[in-house]
């Protein structure tokens, strides 16, 4: 089962939602802050021009005939030309005069603001470049008309230059606090996400111990929140499996032992039985062949249940010493050459030139490759052919268990050394002996794995380290090795 938890997503998509959100809700300030700030500037200029040319009206009380030397004395003796320039147009839209000294034809028809002011006969204004590039705001207003006939209007051009930088100054400003802000949301986002994945995380990690058998492991429970109770439920539910594991394990073992005595009891009788039948009586002998082969079988289902029953108490016990693993593979070869024969399987040992020693539980190695052969004849059908190997390398020896049976699934590949798991339920077994088997490697220092194709066979591959010399006395090894210590 995937038990893979990508917890960096929820910081990732949090960083990503949180930022969108800052990023959309700055702009949007700065935005109206800017047209905010722009339209307050503008106001402004608009309102200091209104000051410098307050006196202008002046000219709405001179008639049509002495407007013309009017709006002249006007510019002459205008005295605030180093901030403004004012252009006074007459009824028939002629630029008259300037205060900058320059009159140019034509402006009226190119202005903007002064066509929109006629056009509304109050005020108009426009912003942007003028023939030399600078920027400037233009405020075009119609003289009002005081009995005379109107005089026509007057433009005052305000250059802006000054008034745009500070403008860009204050947009930086506003951007890099909005930088800022988006950056200390972020950390203190990342901050808050974080208290809360690192103990997802450690609930996780707790979790898949859990789930692989380590039934003793606990959350120590930190906080005091939805969190806490999260571990305190992770907790809770460990200490119920714990002790239904407890439980189930105990009623293997009680029921393994109950079966042992009965079993000994027919065992030795049938063997009793065997031994007082005449060689004649050939019906009765095959009977109590049979009622021995399969007493024998249930004593080797009853010795896995309870090998399964000390593994998951922790209890399982090695005593390694000094072996030759092909000594031990031969014997077992030898077990299975007369059933192989019977069933039309070729069986063969391929050995090394050179043995290599290793330090192994004798009975336990042997079990290890009963169950793995068992396996393959169980699987391998008449005509097939098992091959047994076994190869020197660098510090290990490699044993090579090789079948051209049934195969095994893909989807099931990864599953067949858990515990109780069967790839075919038609063929005979518990489901546990690839299980122990795999324990008992391990417990040696060693590795099983197994690879296999569908329709075309499996190979078994045991890897056991191996040692120079005789190492010293050795006592009895329990596994798996006290965690605690």
């Amino acid at each position: 089962m995937e038990t893979d938890i990508r917890l960096h997503s929820i910081t990732k998509r949090w960083i990503f939602n949180i930022m969108t959100v800052d990023v959309i809700v700055v702009l949007i300030c700065e935005i109206f802050l800017g047209l905010f700030v722009f339209g307050y500037y503008r106001d402004r200029v608009i309102d200091a021009s209104g000051e410098y040319v307050r006196d202008i009206n002046v000219l709405s009380m001179t008639d049509e005939n002495g407007f013309h030397d009017a709006a002249r004395r006007y510019a002459q003796t205008f005295k605030y030309r180093d901030k403004v320039e004012v252009q006074i147009f007459d009824n028939d839209d002629s630029m008259l005069v300037t205060t900058n000294g320059f009159a140019s034809p034509g402006v009226a028809q190119k202005a903007t603001d002064y066509s929109e002011a006629k056009k509304n006969g109050k005020e108009a204004w426009w912003y942007g470049r003028n023939d030399n590039g600078e920027r400037v705001l233009a405020i075009t207003t119609v003289l009002p008309d005081l009995g005379h006939g109107s005089n026509g209007a007057y433009r005052v051009l305000v250059s802006m230059e000054t008034i745009v930088r500070n403008y860009c100054v204050f947009l930086l400003m506003a951007i890099l606090v909005g930088l800022l802000v988006i950056g200390f949301s972020v950390m203190s986002g990342v901050f808050f996400v974080r208290s809360i994945v690192r103990p997802v995380r450690e609930v996780t990690a707790t979790a898949r111990k859990i789930a692989g058998g380590d039934l003793k492991t606990r959350l120590e429970v930190k906080q005091n929140d939805e969190i806490g109770e999260l571990c305190d439920t992770i907790n809770y539910m460990a200490a119920e499996l714990e002790n239904n594991n407890k439980l189930k394990n105990d009623f293997i073992s009680s029921v393994s032992h109950e079966l042992r005595t009965p079993l000994t009891a027919i065992k030795g009788w049938g063997e009793t039985v065997r031994l007082s039948v005449d060689e004649g009586d050939e019906i009765v002998r095959h009977g109590v062949d049979v009622m021995l082969g399969e007493a024998e079988r249930l004593s080797g289902l009853v010795e896995e249940l309870l090998d399964f029953s000390r593994i998951e108490a922790g209890k399982l016990t090695v005593t390694p010493v000094l072996n030759d693993p092909i000594v031990i593979v031969s014997s077992v070869v030898d077990m299975y050459e007369e059933i192989a024969r019977q069933q039309k399987i070729s069986l063969v040992f391929v050995k090394p030139e050179k043995t290599e020693m290793i330090m192994a539980d004798r009975d336990r190695l042997k079990q290890v490759f009963i169950n793995i052969i068992d396996n393959a004849v169980k699987y391998t059908e008449a005509g097939g052919h098992i091959v047994v190997s076994a190869f020197n390398e660098e510090g290990c020896i490699r044993l090579t268990i090789s079948d051209t049976g049934c195969g095994i699934p893909a989807k099931d590949l990864n599953h067949v050394k858990e515990k109780f798991f069967k790839a075919n339920s038609n063929v005979r077994g518990s489901g546990i002996g690839l299980a122990v088997a795999d324990e008992i490697i391990k417990s040696h220092n060693g590795l099983m794995f197994l690879e296999s194709v569908e329709g075309e066979g499996t190979t078994v591959t045991v890897v056991l380290p191996t040692v120079k010399e005789q190492p010293g006395e050795v006592t009895e090894v329990i596994f798996p090795p006290d965690k605690k210590g």
